[in-house]
C-alpha cells in the first residue's frame, strides 16, 4: 500500500511562553497538507500569530520541533527557510521601485540580471500590476501595494507562503476583491499558504481549512462548512459568524441518537444536537444560528408545536436582509435573519411573535466559563 504523503509542514509538541510561565502556544501538534490553504483564525492573544512567527523563523519555540518537507527547522534562520511572507503592513521599500521590490528576494538569492527581470515581469503580470514596474510605492493605491508584497512572496517561487492579516488594513469592498485574488492564485499556483487572520468571513471564504485558536490552543481544525455547520465547542459557536445562545439544563440525553433535551427558564424545553455538553443536570448553552430559525407573527402554535412564544424588540433593515430581535418566553433575547423577500411586515417592535428551528440545527454546549 501507498503511504500518506509527508505534510509540507508539522508542528510537534510545540510551546512557546515569553516570560517562562505564561503559555502563549500550549503543545501544538499540527500538520499542513501540500498545497492546502490552511487558515489560522482566532481572537487578539490566542496564539495564532505566534505560531506563524515561529514557522516563519522570527520567533523560536520553547519547546517542540518545526519541521518543513521533513527537516526540522527550530535552529534555521528565516532567511534560509526557503519562505515567502506577506505582511499586513506591505514592508515595502519606499527607495525603490515596484520592479526592485519584487526583484529584491531574487538578488538575494543570486540570481541572475536577465532571469530575475524576467521573473518580476511575470510575478507582476500575476497579480494585475504589468507595466506599474518604475513607480514607487507611494504613487501605489493600498491595494496595488498589497499586490506587490504578493508578487514578491511569489517571485522566488516558494513552495510555502505564509500570510500575516495581509488585508487589515483595505477597506471593506477592497478586501472582498483581494480574497477573490488570493484564492485564485493559490488555484493556479497550488503553493501552500498559511493564513492568520482574526476575521471569520475572510477565513470561511479562502480557506481549505480552518484552524480555530483560543487561549493558545486549537479549539477546532476542519473544513470551513463544518466548523461553521457543527462547531467543536460554545467559543467556536460564538466567535464564527453570528450565534443565538439560550441557557438551560440538560434535562434528558438520547444515547441512540446524539440529541439532547434542554430545559428552558419558564418551563419550555427543546431538542438539540449533543455538542460537548454534560450529564442531566448540567448546565447547557443551546446554540442556533440566525438564519435556520423560522419566524412568524402571532401564537407560537400557528407556526409548529415546538414553537417559543417571543415579542419583537427591534426590526433591523439591511438591505438584502432583515434581522428581527426578540424576546424569548423566559427572558433569553435571539436574533432572527431573513431575506428581505421573506420580510413579514407585520413583524414590528412590540408585535407578538414565535420562533422555531429544526432540532439538527441547533447544538448543545457546556457554557464558557464566563457565561
Amino acid at each position: 500500500m501507498a503511504r500518506p504523503p509527508v505534510p509540507i509542514v508539522r508542528f510537534l509538541g510545540v510551546e512557546k511562553s515569553y516570560d517562562g510561565i505564561t503559555p502563549v502556544v500550549r503543545h501544538l501538534d499540527l500538520d499542513i497538507a501540500r498545497g492546502e490553504f490552511l487558515t489560522l483564525l482566532g481572537p487578539s492573544g490566542s496564539g495564532k500569530t505566534t505560531t506563524l512567527m515561529m514557522l516563519a523563523g522570527f520567533e523560536a519555540p520553547t519547546a517542540g520541533r518545526i519541521e518543513i518537507e521533513g527537516r526540522d527547522v527550530v535552529r534555521l534562520p528565516a532567511h534560509r527557510r526557503g519562505i515567502g511572507v506577506v505582511f499586513q503592513s506591505y514592508a515595502l521599500f519606499p527607495h525603490m521601485s515596484v520592479a526592485e521590490n519584487v526583484a529584491f528576494p531574487l538578488e538575494v538569492r543570486g540570481v541572475a540580471r536577465g532571469e530575475r527581470a524576467a521573473r518580476v515581469a511575470r510575478a507582476l503580470e500575476m497579480v494585475r500590476l504589468g507595466g506599474l514596474g518604475a513607480r514607487r510605492p507611494a504613487q501605489l493605491s493600498g491595494g496595488q501595494q498589497q499586490r506587490v508584497a504578493l508578487a514578491r512572496a511569489l517571485v522566488f517561487e516558494p513552495s510555502l507562503v505564509l500570510m500575516d492579516e495581509p488585508l487589515g488594513a483595505l477597506d471593506k469592498q477592497l478586501r472582498a476583491e483581494m480574497q477573490l485574488e488570493i484564492r485564485h492564485l493559490h488555484e493556479q499556483l497550488g503553493v501552500t499558504v498559511v493564513y492568520v487572520t482574526h476575521d471569520q468571513e475572510e477565513a470561511l471564504t479562502l480557506s481549505d481549512r480552518i484552524a480555530v485558536f483560543h487561549h493558545g490552543a486549537i479549539q477546532q481544525l476542519d473544513t470551513p462548512a463544518t466548523v461553521y455547520e457543527r462547531p467543536a465547542n460554545a467559543f467556536v459557536a460564538r466567535f464564527i459568524g453570528e450565534n443565538n445562545r439560550i441557557a438551560g439544563t440538560i434535562a434528558e440525553r438520547d444515547e441512540g441518537d446524539g440529541m439532547v433535551r434542554v430545559a428552558l427558564a419558564g418551563g419550555r424545553s427543546l431538542w438539540a444536537m449533543r455538542g460537548d455538553c454534560g450529564a442531566v443536570g448540567t448546565r447547557a448553552v443551546v446554540s442556533v444560528r440566525p438564519e435556520r430559525m423560522a419566524l412568524a407573527p402571532g401564537p407560537a402554535a400557528d407556526l409548529s408545536e415546538d414553537a417559543i412564544p417571543a415579542r419583537v424588540v427591534e426590526t433591523i433593515y439591511l438591505g438584502d436582509h432583515v434581522r428581527v430581535r426578540l424576546a424569548l418566553e423566559g427572558g433569553a433575547e435571539v436574533m432572527a435573519k431573513r431575506p428581505i423577500a421573506a420580510a413579514d411586515p407585520r413583524l414590528v417592535a412590540g408585535a407578538e411573535a414565535a420562533v422555531a428551528w429544526q432540532p439538527e440545527h441547533a447544538i448543545a454546549f457546556a457554557p464558557e466559563p464566563d457565561d
